[in-house]
């Protein structure tokens, strides 16, 4: 059962548990074909495959990525295994309406699934959800996507967050297929649900770092209310990045005396941002709490302090990437599973270039353009 939706769309092994070694092909072929049988002519893993080859030249609509098939020679049709027609074998790109329909349709959980990052072994897991605000209609609200980031940068999966919930309610089913030994996931103040503690740590056999915040205030008053002034475990971190200095002073308590009814809770910290700005002079305190299941020998304050700055990641290289690269929030993608599944091909546009050594997304896109129908597919390793 598909965990977007009601239909029995994705009962497949996902990528975490088929392994590295298989293909993109390979995993997409494992996705159900959403459409009737009759009439049917494109292949769908071609189909999507065309579309992730598109969106990694830098395509942000469906109308760029079918001229962008229109335009494709063709010895990229063919490694792209797309329909074949006369004694010749003319290879004939989808059009862009198939195209459309076929992104629009496919399983979501499927898709981002089987196309996301394996987490086993990582040392973080960022959680954080973000809104495709051009997806908003006068009946619908904007698709809001939760999505799970590793630190190293690489996008693990997504799910679109139904419209009359919010996030706490899709956390755990966007955790429930994946391996997270060892992992410790952070997330912000929203996440900071004992639910969620128990889950990470009895089932998931995680860790975890949670921002408290006053959407809780028994415990957020307990937190502050700790002898701060008198923690001698702290630690200092500099830095300057996006037109300021920054210093960052974290703190860190065991409280496992205490009752603070938070389930696992071991060790709090206090984090204290000191902020200049380096045109303005402007300067700004921000101080959060945060609880940790992990023991002062497994986190230090400096080690907090990092797992801290590790939520930003997904913010960062996730959300600010699409927004300002790809133009997800002009974007007016809006039907079916359309929002959720171009988002996901941007993930995995984004993993691609990250996993040969782009550093800058933006650039990378530019060096796949100017071979645009040979660079995209070696990238993806369609044969």
């Amino acid at each position: 059962m598909c965990r977007q939706s009601a239909t029995c769309c994705f009962a497949v092994p996902s990528v975490r548990q088929l392994g590295g070694e298989t293909g993109l092909a390979d995993r997409l072929a494992l996705l159900p074909d959403p459409r009737d049988r009759r009439g049917l002519r494109h292949p769908l893993v071609s189909v999507l495959l065309v579309a992730a080859s598109a969106v990694l030249t830098g395509a942000r609509s469906f109308r760029a990525i079918g001229q962008w098939a229109a335009e494709a020679p063709q010895h990229a049709l063919a490694r792209l295994g797309a329909r074949t027609v006369g004694a010749f074998g003319v290879c004939v790109a989808p059009s862009t309406s198939t195209i459309r329909r076929v992104i629009g349709a496919v399983c979501p959980g499927g898709l981002a699934d089987l196309t996301g990052e394996d987490p086993a072994g990582a040392d973080t897991l960022a959680v954080d959800g973000k809104s495709a605000r051009g997806s908003r209609t006068d009946d619908i609200p904007a698709a809001h996507l939760l999505a799970a980031m590793t630190g190293a940068g690489r996008t693990v999966t997504q799910m679109r967050v139904p419209g009359k919930t919010n996030e706490i309610t899709c956390f755990a089913a966007l955790l429930e297929p994946l391996d997270l030994t060892g992992v410790t996931v952070t997330a912000d103040a929203l996440h900071t649900q004992r639910e969620h503690a128990r889950l990470l740590v009895e089932e998931k056999n995680a860790h975890y770092l949670l921002v408290v915040k006053a959407n809780q205030p028994t415990l957020f008053r307990q937190l502050r209310s700790l002898p701060w002034p008198q923690v001698t475990a702290r630690h200092y971190q500099r830095g300057t990045g996006r037109g300021r200095r920054e210093t960052q002073v974290t703190r860190a308590l065991t409280v496992t005396d205490l009752d603070l009814g938070f389930p696992h809770a071991v060790q709090a910290a206090k984090i204290t941002r000191h902020r200049t700005d380096r045109k303005s002079g402007k300067r700004t305190r921000q101080t959060v709490y945060a609880l940790t299941d992990l023991s002062h020998l497994q986190a230090s304050p400096r080690r907090i302090g990092e797992l801290a700055r590790s939520q930003w990641t997904i913010e960062n290289r996730l959300h600010f990437v699409r927004d300002t690269v790809f133009g997800e929030d002009a974007s007016q993608v809006r039907t079916g599973h359309g929002p959720e599944n171009m988002a996901t091909l941007r993930n995995l546009a984004i993993n691609t270039l990250r996993g040969h050594g782009h550093t800058s997304i933006a650039a990378g896109l530019r060096h796949v353009s100017y071979e645009s129908f040979t660079r995209p597919l070696d990238l993806l390793h369609i044969p």
